[in-house]
This record gives structure tokens, sequence and C-alpha cells, in this order.
């Protein structure tokens, strides 16, 4: 059960890159984003101005596409593990690259390496110090109980 819930609750949270749209549309509002992806109307602009998507316009109307829902999807998975938007960027420009996508996939999957090496030297920073800080609480509950 807490596999599900939890499942459900990463689907919510706009992690996963291949997730249908339950009413099958072609169009997105600002709203309609916005609501899904639990972002704000402002960072849906920003990422605009980035170029990162790119909704047409029905007069002063932003209307999004499925391609810019799912680069959307791509923004958000990689922002909720510590992308930085440079790096988004490069990863899903290379979409557009005509080879079926293996490049993408492969500058993803090095980033991705990359990125994993990094946390795993964070964890082990804060694991020390946590042993550190730990050590130094005993001690100084050690000279408080002498």
């Amino acid at each position: 059960m807490a596999n599900v819930a939890s499942k459900e609750s990463r689907a919510h949270s706009g992690a996963h890159l291949e997730r249908p749209d339950k009413l099958s549309r072609e169009h997105f509002s600002i709203s309609d984003l916005t609501s899904e992806f639990e972002c704000t109307a402002r960072a849906l602009r920003f990422y605009e101005d980035e170029g990162l998507i790119n909704p047409s316009r029905v007069g002063m109307t932003r209307v999004y596409s499925k391609r810019d829902r799912a680069r959307l999807a791509w923004i958000m998975r990689a922002k909720n593990v510590g992308f930085s938007l440079g790096e988004i960027k490069e990863m899903i420009d290379l979409y557009d690259l005509d080879d079926g996508r293996v490049e993408q996939r492969r500058v993803t999957v090095e980033k991705c390496r990359t990125h994993i090496a990094k946390l795993k030297r964070q964890r082990a920073d804060i694991d020390s110090s946590i042993k550190e800080l730990t050590e130094f609480v005993a001690q100084i509950e050690a000279l408080d109980l002498g």
C-alpha cells in the first residue's frame, strides 16, 4: 500500500517524463500546466524566456502543445534532482537532433552519472559531519555530567 502511495505522490509531483494526459488533449492552457506540474505561471514564463518551452499565442493567451508539456515534464524532473537550467536546456535541446534521441540519451546518462557521483560525495560529507557533531555533543554532555 505504501508503495502505491509513493508512486502516486511521485506521479503527482511532475517527476515522470512519460505521463499521458488523462484527457488526451492536444493543447494546454497555462493554468492546465501550472496545476498539473505544481508550478507558477511565472515559472512557465521564465522557462519560455529561457527557450526551454515555446508556446504559441492566440491573441495574448499562451497555448502550450504536447511538446511543451513533455518538455515541462523533463524540466521538472531534472530540476527535482538538482540539474541547473543550463544543463536541462542542453539535454532537452538534444531531442531535436533527428538521431532517434541517441545523443540526448548519451548526454543525459553521462550527466546523470556525474550528478550521482557528486551526490554520493555530498552524502559522504554529510555523514561525516553528522558523525563528528554527534561525537562533539557526546563530549559536551559528558562534561556536563562530570
